[in-house]
């Protein structure tokens, strides 16, 4: 490590860098605890940003800091993070969010982080020496896991919803739903907030480990990063992503406020478990899978597979792509730090 060798202005630089990226990750991915209840009109979108934002920050009550743990320390061994390398990490994964939110692409903040925090890293060291596979092979893992699990708890919420409500009117169940579908999204939105704000606690825990500013014990963090991360997510969820609620709400599937409370649900469920089991998964994986299966459970025809697809191609490019971008910016920042 290299100890208190960081200068208190390279420091700050990079931690108002690792926040702008948890700001772009709220405005990137924020879209996807709205999309579905924006799309069925049960909230007007400044309704619904308020209403994400809010529980995005609230998230801080909720959850413990294991995810943050997980990218911590559990993802390349702390030994070969400096400042460069935590620089390249989080322009590598802000160039790509941005590149991706310019195309109206749903890809994951998450990955763009981890991508670029294992880019960086493999470029210093001149090979994967410093990766733990044990936590950077469950990431990869759950970007197949993540989407599958969604899309089926949305399709079977869906079959759930429609044998409870079977002797109902289309009218009777609409009405009911649409209340419901706050619910949903609420609980999203607060899934959300936990998972993602926690992985730039995680890069800022490194960037401070590095400098000898902190433990590697994650009970020690200071309070004032944790709320630092809540808010810039909470923030950049505020002001939000449509070219990205478009894409989630509309062109995946068609959705009603049964299938979008399902779909919200479904990814709820999902996110909830994998940050109770500090797993930095993709809430874009998620609840794309809830919308196409809870809209497959309805009529698999109603499901743009096409679209699904360029998703998941998508996906797949996140993590090389942001690691090879922040492999380009770790040797600028060599050079400019």
């Amino acid at each position: 490590m290299e100890g208190l060798t960081i200068s208190i202005s390279i420091l700050s630089i990079l931690i108002f860098v690792a926040l702008a990226f948890d700001f772009m990750n709220g405005f990137h991915d924020g879209a996807n605890s709205i999309s579905t209840i924006v799309a069925t009109g049960v909230m007007t979108p400044k309704q619904a940003v308020l209403f994400a934002a809010f529980l995005n920050f609230a998230a801080l009550w909720v959850f413990h800091l294991k995810v943050a743990a997980t990218i911590g320390k559990g993802t390349v061994d702390p030994s070969f993070v400096d400042y460069h390398v935590i620089f390249g990490a989080l322009c590598g994964a802000l160039a790509w969010n941005i590149i991706t939110w310019f195309y109206g692409i749903p890809s994951s903040s998450s990955h763009a982080l981890v991508g670029g925090l294992v880019g960086a890293t493999v470029t210093k060291a001149g090979g994967i020496a410093p990766i733990i596979w044990s936590g950077f092979g469950k990431i990869l893992l759950f970007i197949i896991v993540s989407p599958l699990v969604g899309f089926l708890l949305g399709g079977l919420l869906m079959v759930l919803v429609a044998w409870i409500f079977r002797n109902k009117t289309p009218g009777q169940v609409n009405r009911w739903f649409k209340y419901g579908q706050i619910f949903a999204s609420g609980a999203y939105s607060l899934t959300h907030g936990g998972n993602d704000a926690q992985k730039t606690i995680g890069v800022i825990w490194l960037l401070l480990i590095s400098a000898g500013a902190a433990t590697t014990d994650v009970e020690t963090l200071p309070n004032w990063v944790i709320y630092a991360c809540y808010f810039s997510i909470a923030w950049g969820t505020y002001l939000g992503g449509w070219r990205i609620v478009k894409t989630m709400g509309t062109k995946i599937t068609k959705l009603n406020t049964v299938s979008g409370s399902c779909a919200s649900m479904g990814g709820a469920i999902s996110l909830g478990l994998a940050t109770l089991g500090g797993i930095p998964v993709s809430t874009t994986h998620t609840i794309a899978g809830a919308i196409a299966g809870s809209g497959a459970a309805h009529n698999v025809k109603r499901v743009r597979w096409d679209i699904a697809t360029n998703l998941a191609v998508a996906w797949v490019l996140t993590i090389p792509a942001s690691a090879a971008i922040a492999a380009v910016f770790w040797w600028l920042g060599t050079k400019i730090l």
